[in-house]
């Protein structure tokens, strides 16, 4: 996976830590120095409010709010944050504890106790978005404040994934006084009780990060501000890189620019690349006419080229995908590429026809025009080419701003559309348990009682999970089958920073989300 090896940590089989930019540290930085440290990033949020979003939404809320527990520095498993400490209670992995640090408050001063955590969980799930966080919860029966500072999550079924959820930023703590427990909360600002406050927000332009001084958790911030600019065009986020308007690239970059910067057109930028679990795929929705047929779904999969993606759109810079748990996780298998193996038009044209199709197959694909770079309209062309030329389909394509895009997904919308996912936790289980189930990540239900009543259930008994092999290579076989989901590709990571920027090396946790309080501008060479 890595073409460039430059101060690289190792890659861990169950984590995506993936990237690094510089190598020497000479000082520790000074957090004054300069003004804000400026990151660019194509990934803005879709909300403001962690009970409305399972998205990338989630990289702003990592940073402004506060979880029971976190990843400091090379963790793979969740270590205290707000909490002091956490731990399950009893032998079947169904009371989980948690101590809170004494003495948090929110940035308002409000106080930060263990019925604020009750009223932030139960807060999800009332509202229930759909597509949105309360679908990780599916094994929370109740929630209790035994004292001021002791939370307990009693859960309805063995549940050894249950930190890692709690881990998530869609787990954030929010202030009771300030956030309505039965609807988003509307405005632009935010009260948290993480690393930083958010000084300015401006929805899709920029958010001004600075120090949040009543934060009590693990993170050792090493600056006292960022700002982060939103980018709708990969190449205006490389312009601003090469015109030295950044400091730091997070996500977005063009395989083009990639390359551009690999080769040291800009002497004083470092580039590195290292692996990444974060995938793309396609989702069918079953409600519609043609998508919502078995032989529609297996024609399409077995007439998409991913290295033909990977190679004439990427230039390599992401790797074809044939399940949807990724390479290097426990579980991982090529369950699609064994049940279609190579394109053939003959194979497709064969599933229609023993369904009864002989007409071309008009299906609408749809895209986000600002949310994973300028090259998904481009993939979604050679996509739209490669169906066309089957002479099985005819394909229109459709492109919207993330904001309305999900909005329209969630609504069922779309007959097949594009998603990427980042990892909520490095666990096979998140690859599978989101996309399945009444409520899910997709907006749009997918019963799969196999997977949902029997597979995910045994998998939680397990404590150590290095020993779900079985069970989650079972899952993505049904998931092929189905065909419902379509891996497209597995994303390798890149990041770019002025040399004079350092603690990228240690800024990403295991969902490849940027811990901004780890940057700081070096101080002498």
């Amino acid at each position: 996976m890595f073409n460039r090896k430059r101060c690289l940590r190792p890659v861990v089989a169950v984590a995506s830590i993936s990237l690094v930019a510089g190598c020497s540290v000479l000082s520790d930085g000074n957090p004054d120095d300069k003004g804000p440290i400026i990151v660019g990033t194509t990934s803005a949020p879709s909300t403001l409010d962690p009970a409305a979003s399972w998205d990338q939404s989630w990289e702003l809320f990592r940073n402004i709010y506060q979880t029971l527990l976190n990843y400091p520095v090379g963790a793979t498993t969740p270590q205290p944050d707000a909490a002091k400490s956490c731990r399950f209670t009893d032998s079947s992995n169904t009371v989980y504890s948690c101590e809170l640090r004494s003495g948090l408050t929110f940035s308002d001063g409000h106080k930060l106790d263990a019925q604020a955590v009750k009223y932030s969980i139960d807060r999800i799930r009332k509202i229930n978005v759909n597509g949105g966080p309360a679908g990780l919860l599916d094994s929370l029966d109740s929630v209790r404040a035994v004292s001021d500072r002791e939370v307990v999550f009693n859960l309805n079924k063995p549940d050894a994934t249950f930190p890692f959820v709690l881990a998530t930023p869609g787990m954030s703590i929010v202030d009771p006084e300030e956030y309505p427990d039965n609807a988003v909360r509307k405005g632009d600002s935010i009260v948290g009780s993480g690393p930083y406050d958010l000084q300015n927000y401006q929805q899709g332009k920029q958010a001004v990060l600075v120090a949040n001084k009543r934060y009590k958790g693990f993170a050792d911030r090493r600056n006292d501000a960022v700002t982060i600019r939103y980018f709708q065009d990969s190449h205006a986020l490389a312009a601003d890189l090469r015109d030295k308007k950044l400091d730091l690239s997070f996500r977005g970059l063009a395989a083009d620019d990639v390359i551009s910067f690999q080769r040291n057109d800009s002497k004083d930028m470092d580039v590195t690349e290292g692996a990444s679990n974060e995938i793309e795929y396609l989702v069918f929705n079953p409600k519609d006419p043609w998508a919502g047929k078995l032989a529609v779904r297996k024609a399409v999969a077995q007439l998409i080229n991913r290295s033909a993606i990977a190679h004439d759109v990427y230039k390599d810079t992401v790797e074809p995908l044939y399940s949807m748990v990724p390479a290097g996780l426990t579980g991982h298998n090529t369950a699609y590429f064994d049940d279609f193996g190579d394109p053939s038009v003959a194979k497709a044209r064969k599933f229609l026809t023993d369904a009864g199709i002989t007409q071309k197959v008009p299906l609408a694909l749809w895209y986000t025009t600002d949310r994973y770079g300028s090259a998904t309209a481009k993939e979604f062309q050679e996509i739209k080419r490669q169906l066309e030329a089957s002479g099985l389909f005819t394909i229109t394509l459709h492109g919207r701003p993330w904001n309305t895009y999900v909005e329209g997904y969630e609504k069922g919308e779309y007959p097949v559309f594009g998603r990427g996912w980042s990892p909520d936790f490095p666990d096979p289980d998140n690859f599978v348990a989101p996309f399945v189930g009444k409520q899910n990540a997709l907006g749009t239900p997918y019963p799969a009682p196999e997977i949902t009543d029997k597979l995910l259930p045994q998998s939680r008994r397990e404590s150590d999970r290095a020993n779900v092999v079985k069970e989650f290579g079972q899952a993505q076989r049904i998931l092929a089958g189905d065909a419902r989901l379509l891996p497209l590709w597995q994303s390798k990571q890149y990041l770019a920073s002025r040399d004079d920027i350092s603690g990228a090396e240690q800024s990403l946790d295991p969902s490849s989300i940027m811990m901004m309080w780890e940057l700081y501008r070096k101080t002498s060479w």
